[in-house]
């Protein structure tokens, strides 16, 4: 990929971007981070790690100072018997970001990640200076028939079995199954089975399934933020989906853009569930458009009050 003039000929080394950590409340953090100036923060979906923002972190380092974290129970990052709900997650990533010196910022987080920086705009609202969904999770029921049944009761027992070294290596095998189940060809496949690949360890997986279990039954998503989106009516907000979604419904942005409509709204028509990989280069144009051409939100008390008493 290179740059255009929208993202700048600036890149930063590859040393800047590599995985560094840090110890909170008791547990490795593995995490991203590079540049400087204001803050933004990644946040990557279920059985992904901060890998997944490889093709543009660099460019967006080169003007902003960006934090992209391994959530507990994924990658390099602790795998605890713990708390793995979106309340957590959120938690702990507020925390990752005032222990390296960054009290707001504009959070930016795609599939599981997006209903985790929800949450945080909505408990730390005044952490938030813009909000960026990408194929995000909770906003609507509809999920792919793979994620909802590693939910059914003993698919703890099941996941080894799907995810030995002997099927892992048969890539064929692994995009022949995932196709069978509705799942777009190309990125979509490549970069579940990688996470895929993650649930052949037994800590990754009990976080795995622990994960899930918080937020999608075997009847679709559990959580929807939907009733809550009209506290975005005061931050910055955009959305950004992949129209061959495979795994979340681009309906679900298009409707949560309804609900908000100050936000702005990006599809990607020919990427999937990844559109920051599928497309890369669009991907870094829409997202530095939107912050330089939005001011950061600034939430008070009582603004917040009042928009709970009027949501009510």
């Amino acid at each position: 990929m290179s740059p255009s003039s929208t993202t700048t000929a600036r890149r930063l080394p590859d040393e800047e971007l590599e995985l560094k950590e840090t110890v909170l409340h008791g547990h490795r953090v593995a995490y991203r981070s590079a540049g400087s100036g204001p803050a933004i923060v990644l946040v990557h979906g279920i059985t992904s790690t901060s890998a997944t923002w490889e093709r543009v972190v660099p460019y967006l380092a080169a003007r902003y100072t960006v934090i992209a974290p391994d959530l507990l129970g994924h990658g390099m990052s602790a795998k605890p018997r713990g708390d793995y709900s979106l309340g957590a997650y959120a938690s702990g990533v507020r925390d990752l970001m005032v222990s390296l010196g960054h009290d707001r910022a504009t959070f930016v987080g795609h599939s599981l990640g997006g209903g985790v920086v929800m949450q945080l705009a909505y408990q730390f609202p005044e952490r938030c200076e813009r909000l960026v969904l990408v194929d995000s999770g909770g906003l609507g029921r509809e999920v792919n028939f793979l994620l909802r049944s590693a939910t059914l009761p003993f698919s703890e027992v099941v996941l080894p079995f799907l995810a030995s070294t002997r099927l892992l290596d048969a890539g064929r095998l692994v995009s022949r199954a995932f196709g069978r189940l509705g799942l777009r060809a190309g990125t979509d496949v490549a970069e579940l089975a990688k996470g895929h690949a993650s649930l052949a360890d037994a800590e990754a997986r009990a976080a795995f399934v622990h994960t899930l279990r918080t937020i999608v039954d075997p009847g679709g998503q559990r959580v929807n933020a939907s009733d809550r989106l009209y506290l975005a009516q005061n931050v910055p907000f955009m959305l950004v989906w992949g129209e061959r979604d495979s795994i979340i419904p681009v309906e679900h942005g298009r409707t949560a853009h309804e609900l908000v409509p100050a936000s702005r709204l990006e599809i990607f028509e020919d990427a999937g569930h990844f559109p920051h990989v599928d497309d890369p280069q669009r991907f870094l144009d829409v997202l530095l458009d939107f912050i330089e051409t939005t001011d950061p939100a600034e939430v008070d008390a009582d603004a917040w009050q009042g928009m709970l008493k009027a949501g009510s």
